[in-house]
């Protein structure tokens, strides 16, 4: 990394992921997941996650996801800056509603509170996460906030992390989001992986998902991953397709 400003350091990323997240005709995730582990990106290095495939059917209603993007930028002091949003095209529309939205987006810092087995250290490794939940465009106007605490262990068979984030929501409710991901072996080139979540803001209904699928690495610094997801919100059932892809880069 040259010794030089951090903001030109990272200028063509913030451009490419600009890009990505506002040009149209996206709290907490990590590929192809809504929960998130105790780890971040290395001091000076960027990760890109990105969904340009996706689909998502919510009831009778159709809606197309791409791409959605999370961008990780690694800081000094085992923290990590998240940038994430994702564009969502209705195929179903409603009379009034707009065709597309950009929606999910939020700015947070996480920190590696605890170095484990995530860091090549012993024991689990704890992280924290907290930051804004942003406006969306043509969705929720409010905003809000949220502070999650993550525990992660990695033996050579499995993989396991779980998440706890309490919200203030951007309708400015209180919630509660309870996640765990349970990996296949990290060594492996491809492997198997699920996911479980609850989350319930007051006043509203309640969310309970599982995922399944898999993740394969391509080389290092280069992912691909698909999942396909089942969730139970209120009385509406949704089912969602994802793939896409992680890449790290310095």
């Amino acid at each position: 990394m040259r010794a030089i400003s951090p903001l030109r350091h990272f200028c063509v990323p913030l451009c490419a992921l600009g890009l990505l997240l506002f040009v149209s005709g996206p709290a907490l995730a990590l590929r192809p997941y809504d929960s998130t582990d105790a780890d971040v990106a290395k001091q000076g290095e960027f990760e890109l996650e990105l969904g340009p495939l996706g689909g998502r059917r919510e009831g009778s209603k159709r809606i197309e996801v791409a791409p959605a993007v999370i961008g990780n930028f690694g800081l000094a002091g085992e923290r990590e800056l998240v940038i994430q949003g994702q564009r969502e095209v209705a195929l179903d529309r409603e009379p009034g509603e707009p065709r597309s939205a950009i929606v999910d987006n939020g700015v947070f810092i996480k920190q590696v509170l605890r170095q484990g087995a995530l860091q090549d250290a012993s024991g689990p490794s704890i992280a924290t996460e907290y930051g804004l939940l942003l406006p969306s465009l043509h969705g929720e106007k409010g905003t809000g906030a949220s502070v999650a605490g993550i525990v992660s262990q990695r033996t050579e068979a499995v993989s396991v992390h779980f998440n706890a984030v309490l919200e203030w929501t951007r309708e400015h409710e209180p919630g509660l989001f309870l996640g765990a991901i349970l990996e296949g072996s990290y060594a492996w080139t491809v492997r198997p992986v699920a996911e479980v979540f609850c989350e319930q803001a007051s006043g509203s209904p309640r969310t309970t998902s599982q995922l399944v699928g898999a993740i394969w690495r391509a080389r290092d610094g280069l992912s691909f991953d698909v999942g396909l997801r089942k969730a139970h919100d209120g009385n509406e059932t949704v089912r969602e397709l994802r793939v896409g892809l992680t890449w790290t880069f310095g």
